[in-house]
C-alpha cells in the first residue's frame, strides 16, 4: 500500500528506526508509492449523514404539538357602531 502523506512516510520511518516494524514492510510501501509528490498532511473525509425516516408515532407527536391556529380576519372600512353590531346580532 503506498504512502498518503509526506508525515505518514516520516512516521513509518521513525517506526523503521526503533525498530517496531520490518525493513521489508518499509520498502514495500516506499516502492508502491515510487516519486509522486505527497502532500504534507491528508485530512479525513467527512462521511455523509445517513437520513433518517421518521416513524408514524413521531409525525403524529409533532402535529399535536404545533399549534394550528386560523389565521386572523381582516377588517375592512370604517369600524361598526353599536347599532349596526346589534342590528347584526339579531338576525
Amino acid at each position: 500500500m503506498p504512502f498518503k502523506s509526506k508525515a505518514q512516510r516520516r512516521k513509518f520511518a521513525q517506526l523503521l528506526v526503533e525498530g517496531k516494524i520490518a525493513p521489508e514492510v518499509y520498502e514495500e510501501w516506499n516502492q508502491e508509492t515510487g516519486r509522486a509528490t505527497l502532500p504534507e498532511r491528508v485530512k479525513k473525509k467527512n462521511k455523509k449523514k445517513k437520513k433518517t425516516t421518521t416513524t408514524t408515532a413521531t409525525r403524529k407527536k409533532r402535529k399535536t404539538t404545533r399549534s394550528r391556529r386560523a389565521p386572523a380576519k381582516k377588517r375592512s372600512g370604517a369600524p361598526r357602531s353599536n347599532a349596526k353590531r346589534k342590528a347584526t346580532r339579531k338576525r
